[in-house]
């Protein structure tokens, strides 16, 4: 299975994608300053079940191909890298629109929480970040020589599944706690969209300079 310098790397670049304010936690974020606490960590589930549904579908569809063509194997990995460094960019000039989408994010009050739950779910699923960064990503971490790839594609993703439950859960609490500190100032958002951008534009560099040798 996964060795625990791999796994402890993987973790490591897993968190510096989680923490960055993309879709997923933009969308906690809103439904925390919208709804309140419970709303916020009902999305946080449904939000990791679909991204959980993301590793199966990347372990079972692409971890055979993986095994098999470094040249597919490769193609992933540029087209991945080169797609963060865009969407890198992309938050970076945003950045000043995190304050009207946060903002903006209006809906009732009472919410059910199986809708809440499948919102989230959607959001999960969804999200190009996350689905770059399975396909991508996850597979450099992998070593065919240990077994399974898809197990320790299916492994890796546990592993990023429940950082991004701790995160985003802090995000959701922590943003249902302040929420007129943390809806009432457009600067300390665009700054955290600013540094989020850069963050992910160098991860995509460091994708796209490492990887499997074989």
């Amino acid at each position: 299975m996964v060795s625990s310098d791999r796994l402890s790397a993987f973790a490591v670049v897993s968190l510096l994608l989680i923490v960055i304010p993309g879709p997923s936690v933009l969308f906690v974020v809103g439904r925390a300053l919208a709804h309140g606490r419970r709303a916020a960590l009902t999305t946080v589930a449904g939000n990791t079940l679909g991204a959980y549904v993301l590793v199966v579908a990347v372990a079972l569809g692409v971890g055979a191909v993986v095994e098999r063509s470094v040249l597919v194997f490769t193609a992933l990995k540029l087209i991945g890298a080169a797609y963060l460094v865009y969407l890198g960019v992309k938050a970076f000039r945003q950045r000043g629109a995190l304050h009207g989408g946060l903002t903006t994010t209006g809906a009732p009050a009472e919410r059910g929480r199986l809708r809440t739950l499948g919102e989230g779910f959607v959001v999960g699923v969804a999200n190009p970040k996350t689905t770059v960064f399975f396909a991508a990503v996850l597979p450099q971490f992998v070593e065919p020589e240990r077994g399974s790839v898809t197990g320790q594609m299916l492994v890796l993703g546990l592993v990023f599944t429940l950082i991004a439950l701790l995160s985003d859960s802090l995000w959701g609490l922590v943003a249902a706690t302040t929420r007129d500190w943390f809806a009432g100032s457009p600067r300390r958002l665009s700054l955290v969209g600013g540094v989020g951008g850069l963050t992910m534009i160098g991860l995509g560099v460091s994708v796209a300079v490492t990887g499997r040798k074989d």
